[in-house]
């Protein structure tokens, strides 16, 4: 069975469409039962269960902003396609490679997901993480003490 340029590519806007709702099992369901999803510094993530796991944990309150796809059919119908955009997070927006390997039964077989960023991007984006990790330590340091007049929370610089 083969399947066509434009299937596989509705296949990969269904991706980017459940991911954006936060619709994070019916992402996993694309994917081929032993599916794999490669993010960016992380180990593979395998399998339907897994991949709407980790979605839900990692990818909450992220929107993927597909822009360019490109397609290189593969034999026996497989697809692999390549698509550039950029996925804007809370405290970031960075450019991203997804590169999608459609079994040609229709379903992901795999998504690689690769950062687009200089050095200098990805350092902002550690120190945005690090604020963000800082600022939840001072309010759990403040909940902690409250209502405790001997105490005072501290403060973190």
């Amino acid at each position: 069975m083969e399947i066509s340029q434009g299937s596989a590519r509705a296949l990969t806007e269904q991706y980017f469409d459940s991911f954006n709702k936060g619709e994070f099992e019916q992402t996993a369901r694309l994917f081929a039962q032993a599916g794999q999803l490669l993010p960016p510094f992380e180990a593979a993530t395998v399998g339907r269960e897994n991949i709407a796991r980790y979605l839900e944990k990692k990818a909450k309150n992220m929107v993927a902003n597909p822009e360019q796809w490109t397609f290189y059919q593969e034999e026996l119908g497989q697809w692999q396609i390549e698509v550039k955009g950029k996925v804007q997070a809370i405290v970031f927006q960075v450019n991203v490679i997804w590169q999608f390997a459609i079994t040609c039964s229709g379903q992901i077989d795999s998504v690689r997901i690769t950062l687009v960023a200089s050095p200098k991007e990805l350092l902002s984006m550690r120190a945005s993480k690090k604020e963000t990790d800082s600022d939840k330590s001072l309010k759990e340091n403040v909940r902690s003490h409250a209502g405790s007049p001997a105490k005072s929370p501290a403060i973190a610089q």
